[in-house]
């Protein structure tokens, strides 16, 4: 899978479980809630840097690229634990 496929993926991945979780999140414990908030606000940080690096992805470092991807997984796996959790 090419770099942009990758992080176009991720990023669709992202808003899924968000968009999933936000649904949820007024039934959620406080805590989760909590971890929630700080979770989406790492979200809006991240959203325009790996949209924008999806479309320029042939002109960005491979680094920069891994890096994104990096961060973006790890607020992936938040949202994948934080919807376990509410299960």
């Amino acid at each position: 899978m090419e770099l942009d496929e990758k992080l176009e993926s991720l990023l669709n991945d992202l808003r899924q479980y968000r968009d999933e979780l936000r649904v949820q999140m007024h039934l959620a414990r406080a805590e989760l809630r909590d971890e929630f908030e700080e979770l989406e606000t790492q979200w809006e940080k991240l959203q325009p840097r790996l949209e924008s690096a999806a479309r320029d992805a042939a002109e960005a470092g491979k680094e920069a690229l891994d890096s994104l991807a990096e961060a973006g997984e790890a607020l992936l796996k938040g949202f994948k634990r934080i919807r376990d959790d509410l299960k």
